[in-house]
């Protein structure tokens, strides 16, 4: 059975790894207290964090850099490429294709589907944006793993279902619903404004606090 590791965990994983990328020192070694400082948690945060998948480091010497950033790349699923499909060419869709770290972090755009004439043909990146009706089959040609849903919720269960369809490992969705797929496909669900509405949280909390 898969362990379920809280979604907390993952995101402070994405932060460690960041900061050891920040390190100019590769064969060098880093405390969980330097972790910490950099990822604005505490040592024992980072030492349970990573406790999930096994052994790391060796008491009172830290971290070796080179190390630990090969085996997060790895726990994060980045030391491989994966082939990705982004359906939905507005205003979202395109800020994450046009974004640098996207396929720095091995994240290949293979495909771009949009539903509107206006903007099938056109160029968006490296891609031309083809039309949401060649979906199935371009995305079994292309051996698409993971999808983005950048479309209007009334559109993502009809665009989820056709994409786990044809076998796709796993969807991020900007769609501000929940969708309704096999428990086998994995889904992350970005909804800026429940972003919004947590941050706004906090600030309240802090001012009623103080």
């Amino acid at each position: 059975m898969t362990r379920k590791i809280p979604q907390s965990t993952v995101r402070r994983l994405s932060h460690y790894l960041r900061s050891l990328e920040g390190f100019e020192d590769e064969g060098g070694t880093v405390s969980s207290e330097e972790l910490a400082a950099r990822g604005q948690t505490t040592a024992a945060q980072v030492r349970k964090d990573l406790s999930h998948f096994g052994s790391f480091g060796k008491r009172g010497l830290g971290y070796r850099v080179d190390e630990l950033r090969s085996r997060l790349r790895h726990i994060l699923g980045i030391d491989r490429p994966w082939r990705v499909a982004l359906v939905g060419a507005g205003r979202i869709g395109r800020a994450l294709i046009e974004y640098p770290d996207f396929r720095a972090r091995g994240y290949e755009c293979v495909a771009i589907f949009d539903s509107d004439p206006d903007k099938v043909g056109r160029r968006l990146g490296d891609q031309t944006i083809r039309d949401a009706a060649t979906l199935e089959e371009a995305m079994e040609d292309l051996q698409v793993e993971l999808v983005i849903l950048a479309v209007p919720a009334e559109a993502a269960h009809d665009v989820a279902a056709r994409a786990v369809d044809v076998g796709v490992k796993g969807i991020l969705n900007f769609a501000p619903i929940r969708l309704n797929v096999p428990p086998r496909i994995p889904v992350q669900d970005v909804n800026l404004v429940m972003e919004l509405e947590a941050l706004s949280f906090a600030i309240s909390q802090a001012e009623e606090a103080g």
